[in-house]
């Protein structure tokens, strides 16, 4: 073999295993499947092919194009190929797509193949594929992990000169094998955190109806994180006809800390509904049975107890332990946090006492109890978090109380990457009579 034919091998070689590397490198970058696919599929375009294609298996019949690159992107436009849901593959199907989803491949087609599939009797998305995009030689191979076909990789060249052989089949085959192993970590990523989802929000509590006082809740759970979380809210009835107004934090992002969030709300229910004492004395006798019971747990908390006075007008008891303060924002959008009745978080230490506050609520008022989530961002002061919040809070105050929250969610936590939990209450306009 002359010099110039050992170069040209090697150089295939490299550019091969660079093909892989930027392959790898684009899967690891992210756990969604719709993103990972289309940065697959410029890596390939035009790097192994003129065009390329990726369908994903949705039912047993159905298919979905989750991205389709052209080397030069009007032509898809041209060829009528969109993205989305495609025609079901009938069971009897001999068309490649068909035999590729029961399990061939990977098939290479060649130009008479391909003119061979141009009689009718293949599905019209192929025909769109391989008609209309002027195609010479094509690799439809499977994505395949545990047995299962989860899609379909297209790849496509325009050139007669430049026809697929043997070889490329072996490196699409390769390509398909690592795509199809992100694609399968992918879906088990999102069912356990479907899952983790599911029963996070099934340990969270129904509201209580309240009249003419407004109450509601969010959780959303983190977006980097398929784990539970330890955020939590509540609110229920005293025996003496007061309003609880709790939220909560415990330490840790798994399983266990899902565990101690439900086992120490219960816990405090249990305290708040046998004691009739200051929210500070809660919080202490909370902290004793934590540090008896769960020696390793700590957690933040705000007791809130909503009272109303004789004359009608609203009183707000409450003791903070390490948690984030209560905002209270006025009808007139004046905003205050309650800086007051705070202690260590539980579960770091022995006290023998932990303040209360109180503060007399104007009618109208909205009161928001939050978790970190909600403000804190990587490498800024948690007093920037407060600000933003403060002002959020304060242009959406005319707004209804559910728009309210939403609108709080999506303007500071919609790339959060901690758990959040929002427990907002709003009071009538008039006292209560």
């Amino acid at each position: 073999m002359e010099k110039f034919d050992v170069d040209e091998v090697l150089q295939q070689g490299l550019d091969r295993l660079t093909l892989l590397t930027e392959v790898a490198t684009a899967l690891s970058s992210t756990l969604d499947a719709d993103k990972a696919m289309h940065r697959v599929c410029r890596i390939m375009v035009p790097a192994l092919a003129d065009w390329c294609a990726v369908d994903l298996v949705e039912t047993p019949r159905g298919v979905r194009r989750v991205c389709a690159t052209h080397r030069e992107p009007e032509m898809l436009a041209a060829g009528g190929v969109a993205l989305g849901v495609l025609p079901a593959v009938p069971p009897e199907a001999g068309d490649p797509m068909a035999r590729v989803l029961r399990g061939a491949g990977p098939l290479l087609l060649t130009a008479a193949d391909l003119r061979a599939g141009a009689d009718g009797r293949a599905p019209a998305q192929h025909l769109e594929l391989f008609g209309r995009l002027d195609t010479a030689s094509a690799i439809i191979a499977p994505l395949r992990a545990r047995r299962q076909v989860l899609g379909v990789l297209t790849l496509a060249r325009a050139n007669d000169e430049a026809a697929y052989t043997p070889d490329d089949l072996a490196l699409v085959d390769d390509l398909a094998h690592r795509i199809a192993l992100s694609l399968d970590n992918a879906q088990l990523h999102g069912e356990t955190q479907r899952i983790a989802e599911r029963l996070q929000r099934s340990l969270l509590p129904t509201l209580p109806d309240l009249g003419d006082v407004q109450l509601t809740a969010r959780y959303t759970p983190s977006v980097t994180t398929a784990e539970v979380g330890g955020d939590w809210y509540d609110s229920f009835t005293l025996p003496n006809g007061h309003t609880t107004l709790i939220i909560g934090d415990v330490t840790g992002h798994d399983l266990r800390a899902a565990v101690r969030m439900s086992q120490l709300r219960n816990m405090l229910r249990g305290i708040a509904c046998d004691r009739e004492e200051p929210p500070g004395q809660i919080l202490r006798r909370l902290d004793l049975a934590q540090q008896i019971l769960y020696t390793s747990s700590t957690a933040t908390c705000i007791y809130a107890v909503l009272e109303t006075n004789a004359d009608g007008s609203w009183m707000l008891r409450y003791a903070q332990a390490g948690h984030p303060p209560p905002l209270v924002i006025t009808p007139e959008g004046d905003t205050e946090f309650l800086e007051e009745g705070r202690s260590m978080m539980l579960g770091i230490t022995d006290l023998s006492s932990r303040p209360s506050a109180v503060t007399t609520l104007v009618p109208g008022s909205t009161v928001l109890l939050y978790t970190d989530g909600l403000i804190e961002r990587r490498g800024e002061s948690i007093d920037h978090g407060l600000t933003r919040l403060r002002q959020h809070a304060a242009a959406l105050v005319r707004q209804p109380l559910e728009e309210v929250c939403d609108e709080l969610l999506n303007g500071l936590a919609a790339d959060h990457t901690d758990d959040v939990a929002l427990l907002a209450l709003r009071l009538p306009q008039r006292p209560m009579t």
